[in-house]
């Protein structure tokens, strides 16, 4: 199923932005990603892993400029704990070389196109990760690992590790792995929060392969909200990343990682000197949610969002274009609960000033459902305090990878949002999230869509469960890929 890449990401938070003015994106620009994928406190680094006092002593002096800030102190000390993420795993011949489910990004390395019979063909991708616990927790993207039957790390020695995917949330692209060792090199964790525009960066990773190579560069810019990624405000950098920099760290000047090299932004599909990083706060916050319960919650506030500009601003009655309008209202949801209203404009949310669009939807979804916050919204002329309680994001409460509840089809379910109904233009459906045995053998694919089965509509997961207790030899399920709708017959034995 593909979908407009901003709404399809938006509407998991119940955050829709709507487009306004000229069209930042220009014709034959990319948004890349590369390939290979309990709340946070401020982040300190990892027990026994502490920064040398060789690279606080290289910061300090040269704290005035770039030059000899350290980096080559950096990369003895934590580039051992940066490692290549090598996976493995199977697509059916005569699909196309990506998959469908993130239509917008760079997937594969390139010049790696499938060609060859009929029948499951195997296929390998490359990223970066690291360790953040010396017994073998490890980070990396989403991306780097979708799909994969087998995830390979290997450290800067040459050791290699099999490695499990405890889980890994899309809407983030962060994804937790594990290898079973001991006395693991770790890095230092630092502050996203603290780092400022002119910052010197550092990045390590295996681009194109590459392993432990690193660059360098400043901080561009912070909170960026880029076109398919609602909960994230990146850290934009000019350090030089490519393909195989996904899930590598970026480093600050002291020596700690503030963030989780993502996306770039290209033309060409190599670097043009905009690179896209999570914040280790948000990583950080995923990573906690996945060890302690195996999935990941995303909050839902419930409008959609259109930025402010001057003209929209003087019309309001403000005196300058900071702030989100809230252009509609789900019904039953936390915003109408809290009766906000179209024309609303968030201004702050607990205190912290909204400066466009995209600060609401990050917020929003990197809290928890149930979490109560507090809006300040500029309405007919004047603040209003509006004490919401968030719901839950639909879709969003992922189970760790591997561990979703697949069942005999094989097949692990979502609803569909409302958003994605009206999208389809159909009240009933089911998202496939992942699909393994008789589901896969019979060509279903992740992002397709379950429309019925044995003609029957489909609700529900459960629905499907309970025709399957009668243990049929077969089924005919409904499936709709794209704008094509087609029955696909599934042998259960």
């Amino acid at each position: 199923m593909k979908m407009k890449p901003v709404a399809a990401a938006l509407v998991a938070a119940g955050v829709v932005i709507a487009a306004s003015g000229a069209g930042a994106w220009g014709v034959g620009e990319m948004l890349e990603r590369m390939p290979a994928v309990a709340t946070a406190s401020v982040p300190t680094a990892p027990a026994g892993s502490t920064v040398p006092a060789a690279i606080q002593t290289a910061a300090a002096s040269n704290s005035g400029g770039i030059a000899g800030t350290g980096f080559r102190e950096i990369v003895q000390a934590y580039g051992p704990a940066v490692v290549g993420i090598t996976t493995a795993g199977t697509r059916k011949a005569g699909t196309e070389d990506e998959p469908e489910d993130v239509p917008q990004y760079f997937r594969g390395l390139p010049g790696m196109p499938f060609s060859g019979p009929r029948g499951d063909a195997p296929v390998r991708g490359q990223g970066s990760g690291f360790i953040v616990s010396a017994d073998g927790l490890i980070l990396t993207n989403a991306h780097v690992v979708r799909g994969a039957n087998e995830v390979t790390v290997k450290l800067s020695d040459r050791r290699e590790f099999r490695a499990k995917v405890l889980g890994a949330d899309s809407a983030t692209d962060v994804a937790v792995l594990k290898v079973d060792g001991q006395n693991l090199p770790a890095v230092a964790l630092g502050d996203a929060k603290q780092v400022q525009v002119g910052d010197p960066v550092l990045a390590i990773g295996s681009p194109f392969g590459f392993e432990q190579t690193a660059t360098q560069g400043i901080v561009s810019a912070k909170g960026r909200s880029l076109p398919g990624d609602a909960y994230v405000p990146f850290i934009q950098t000019d350090a030089a990343v490519n393909p195989g920099n996904s899930g590598g760290p970026l480093f600050d000047a002291n020596g700690r990682v503030i963030g989780i090299n993502s996306q770039i932004y290209s033309r060409s599909g190599g670097f043009q000197g905009l690179a896209f990083a999570i914040p280790i706060d948000v990583a950080l916050n995923v990573k906690n949610q996945i060890v302690a319960h195996g999935k990941v919650e995303h909050a839902r506030l419930g409008v959609t969002l259109q930025d402010l500009n001057q003209g929209l601003a003087e019309t309001f009655g403000l005196n300058t274009p900071d702030g989100a309008i809230v252009s509609s209202v789900a019904n039953g949801t936390a915003a109408a609960k809290a009766e906000l209203k179209p024309g609303d404009v968030i201004t702050k949310i607990d205190g912290e000033p909204v400066r466009a669009s995209g600060d609401v939807s990050s917020r929003v979804g990197m809290a928890k459902p149930g979490q109560k916050i507090k809006l300040t919204v500029w309405r007919d002329k004047a603040n209003v305090d509006v004490d919401v309680t968030l719901g839950a994001a639909e879709g969003t409460m992922r189970q760790a990878a591997g561990e979703a509840p697949k069942g005999r089809l094989g097949l692990a379910l979502r609803p569909l949002s409302e958003a994605e109904k009206r999208q389809l233009r159909t009240e009933h459906g089911l998202v496939v999230e992942d699909v393994t045995g008789p589901a896969a053998r019979a060509g279903i694919q992740p992002g397709d869509v379950v429309l019925s089965m044995n003609g029957k509509p489909v609700e529900s997961a459960e629905q499907m469960r309970d025709a399957l207790e009668q243990k049929p030899a077969r089924v005919a399920l409904l499936i709709q890929r794209d704008d094509q709708r087609i029955f696909v017959p599934i042998n259960l034995g």
